[in-house]
């Protein structure tokens, strides 16, 4: 009897533990099928950073000013003081001039102004003259006319009216004299002014510098013949030539795409590598105005070289920044996905869920873009196979670590001066 009522409880017991047993198992597979279910994403933080493009560029260096120093006048050349390479200054004296003629032309208008002094001189005597004849004559009129005046027919007529035509007379002659004296002072002033352009012309034989400068280039020996610079005669060569070296210019040719980046003041790195000298320069000037053949756009930085260490037509590479945004929010590019005419994220929210949001895009470069709304920093971005995942969709996200900052370099042109060497050592054997 006991062993009988005790087998339906044994077989209750082992039924229970195999429910126990399949009710687990169904639990522990639907957990591993949910988590295999969860897909994997590569996500990257928004962060605070720079962006910002920058051209190199292969510059030439020219001088501020180069001017050919002409003489004014014809003559021979007496001595030059310069040559090759000599550093002048303004006013400094290049060359001296013998023109015989200007020198007899010189003493001619000196003689010419001495004789007109010598004229002036003499009408100022004659004045003085005709004003003592002129006082006395018109005394003995007035006398005559008071005597006249005093006792009628005391002084006859005829008497009186020569009196009177005498003073007038001597009155017109103080006039004449006055007239030759202004005629006089305006003699001595031509030949003060003829005397002055002969001078002038006589002061030109000194041929001197326009500028501080270098002599880059000498035309003339002792005794040649020098035509004067004030016609338009293209045989006429120039004493030296001058280059203003101690202020260069650096001229760039910029890329058309990149004119609307220059402005006046931006700052440029500029390396020398003849001289292995580097330094920052600001552009001063541009042309505002693309070649037709080249499609660039001249720009310049002005280069204080007061050590002439910099020779003019050296190369010099330069690197301007072009757009830039400081301090901005960026996520890598393969972040963003183009939907329609908009371009969105795939954003992470604090559960591992996606949400896709639109964004407004600004400075883009090569690796990252600016973000200027729709995103801070922060936020959590999906990369790349966007197309994989639906809104609301949870996601196992894999961090990838990315850069906040980048430089974009685009290059115009440089000058490696090492290469070009070797290329000419291999040319010249």
């Amino acid at each position: 009897m006991r062993k009988q009522s005790s087998l339906p409880i044994i077989t209750g017991i082992m039924l229970l533990i195999s429910v126990c047993v399949v009710g687990c198992r169904s639990d522990g597979g639907s957990t591993r099928a949910k988590a295999d279910e969860i897909s994997s994403a590569q996500v990257a933080s928004a962060q605070r950073g720079n962006i910002a493009h920058t051209l190199s560029l292969a510059g030439q260096f020219q001088p501020y000013q180069v001017v050919d120093v002409h003489p004014k006048v014809t003559g021979f050349m007496a001595k030059i003081n310069v040559d090759i390479g000599d550093r002048v200054h303004k006013g400094q004296t290049l060359a001296v001039l013998e023109v015989p003629e200007l020198t007899a032309q010189l003493r001619g208008t000196g003689f010419e102004m001495q004789q007109a002094k010598d004229e002036l001189l003499r009408t100022l005597h004659e004045i003085k003259r005709a004003e003592a004849t002129h006082s006395a004559l018109h005394a003995d009129y007035q006398r005559l006319l008071e005597a006249s005046k005093a006792q009628p027919g005391l002084v006859a007529q005829q008497e009186l009216d020569d009196a009177q035509s005498k003073d007038l007379s001597s009155e017109s002659q103080v006039d004449a004299a006055k007239a030759a004296a202004a005629g006089a002072q305006s003699h001595i002033q031509a030949a003060g002014a003829n005397n002055e352009r002969v001078q002038a012309l006589q002061d030109y034989t000194n041929v001197t510098a326009p500028l501080d400068g270098v002599v880059v280039w000498r035309y003339a020996d002792t005794g040649a013949l020098i035509q004067s610079g004030t016609n338009s005669n293209e045989q006429a060569l120039p004493i030296v030539r001058l280059s203003q070296s101690g202020l260069l210019r650096l001229r760039m040719p910029i890329p058309e795409a990149d004119v609307q980046f220059v402005h006046v003041g931006d700052q440029m790195q500029v390396r020398v590598d003849a001289i292995g000298r580097s330094f920052t320069g600001k552009i001063v000037r541009f042309t505002r105005d693309v070649n037709f053949e080249t499609r660039t756009m001249e720009t310049e930085v002005d280069i204080e070289n007061s050590d002439l260490s910099i020779a003019p037509g050296m190369y010099a590479n330069t690197q301007m920044r072009l757009a830039h945004s400081d301090g901005v929010t960026t996520i890598p590019v393969e972040a963003l996905v183009l939907k329609g005419d908009q371009e969105s994220v795939y954003v992470l929210d604090a559960d591992n869920r996606v949400h896709i949001r639109t964004v407004v895009v600004g400075l883009r470069g090569s690796k990252l873009a600016e973000i200027k709304s729709g995103i801070q920093p922060g936020g959590r971005v999906v990369l790349g196979g966007q197309e994989n995942y639906n809104d609301g969709e949870q996601v196992s996200p894999m961090v990838v670590q990315e850069p906040a900052s980048e430089v974009v370099h685009e290059s115009g042109g440089v000058i490696d001066i090492k290469a070009a060497q070797e290329e000419n050592k291999g040319g010249a054997n």
